[in-house]
């Protein structure tokens, strides 16, 4: 099975609009390809390091995020049926040269980029939208696929295109993605948890109790949790794909409305997670159900496990796990 195919026979798309799907998701891993290449010879080229600028939101850009970028925009803006591109690095959205077109693209190109400079894993995270005549900023709803292609020993895709989700494996030698996890399901629940806690004094006392229940010690419900964060959300998901368990960014007194951006962080891979029998959420309500109002609007996101999102919801709403516990498998 091709990436191609995998789009095409989605029972998520409509068959008009699912070839065109298909040619975007194409681009996407022709990017890919060449973003592979570039982040792993960054060291050698010079592009580690920072660029010396910041991008709108406020975040120092490394070199790999405009190299990254670039290449993503090179790959859209001369047309076909994407319309306009919204990027981490662009303050406003990129048209393309047909403006008119039934998509758009949402992106991070260079997800993670705080590990450029230490070889850690690196991401891009998009999603494809049908275009709304009336407004520049796409919602949840309008999502017809999403992925990431995850950069670490070995470069994979995973996506969904509305009927399930699949990731597929980059084999270098033949320029060829595989098929290697067909069926992409999230585990109901795991045993670790991935997150930033350098201000979790900050965070409301509701998690903080989540944090002191995860963390403490009873065997008969498997805990305490393990801490496993890499630092690039692409590769934190991945984990919770095939190991379970969940990634969370909340509010704190720098971050008042979380830090991960909405259309190009968030919404992408909570359609993502949904798709392979996951769960996403602000910690109060589903994030693919969040109005967007503006390119970079921000949003707390926990997503992964279904089981353990819900009992994070929990805890966010009285400060204690449910009341009926689900069995752990």
């Amino acid at each position: 099975m091709t990436l191609r195919d995998y789009v095409l026979k989605s029972r998520g798309l409509e068959k008009p609009r699912a070839a065109l799907v298909a040619d975007i998701v194409d681009s996407l891993a022709g990017a890919g390809r060449t973003i592979a290449r570039e982040v792993r010879r960054a060291a050698l080229e010079g592009t580690t390091g920072y660029a010396g600028g910041e991008n709108i939101t406020g975040d120092r850009q490394k070199k790999l995020d405009i190299a990254g970028n670039n290449v993503v925009l090179d790959a859209f803006r001369k047309g076909g049926p994407i319309a306009a591109i919204i990027s981490e690095e662009d303050d406003e959205p990129v048209p393309t040269a047909t403006p008119d077109a039934p998509f758009v693209l949402c992106t991070d190109p260079i997800d993670g980029s705080s590990n450029t400079d230490i070889d850690g894993p690196l991401g891009t995270i998009f999603s494809i939208s049908h275009r709304r005549a009336a407004s520049p900023v796409p919602q949840g709803s309008d999502i017809a696929a999403s992925g990431y292609i995850l950069y670490g020993p070995s470069t994979i895709l995973a996506l969904s295109a509305g009927d399930g989700a699949a990731a597929f494996t980059l084999d270098d030698e033949r320029g060829a993605w595989v098929a290697t996890h067909p069926a992409l399901r999230c585990p109901p629940s795991g045993r670790t948890f991935s997150a930033n806690l350098g201000r979790q004094r900050e965070w409301h006392p509701h998690l903080r109790a989540w944090l002191d229940w995860v963390t403490d010690s009873d065997a008969a419900s498997g805990r305490p949790y393990s801490l496993r964060y890499i630092g690039s959300l692409c590769a934190d998901l991945h984990r919770c794909f095939i190991e379970g368990g969940l990634y969370f960014y909340p509010p704190d007194h720098k971050n008042k409305d979380g830090k991960l951006r909405l259309l190009y962080e968030c919404a992408p891979l909570a359609f993502l997670a949904e798709q392979a029998g996951g769960r996403a959420s602000t910690g109060a309500m589903r994030i693919l159900e969040v109005q967007a109002t503006q390119p970079h609007q921000r949003s707390p996101l926990v997503l992964g496990s279904a089981d353990e999102v819900a009992r994070f919801e929990a805890f966010m709403s009285t400060g204690k796990p449910p009341q009926r516990e689900v069995k752990r498998s």
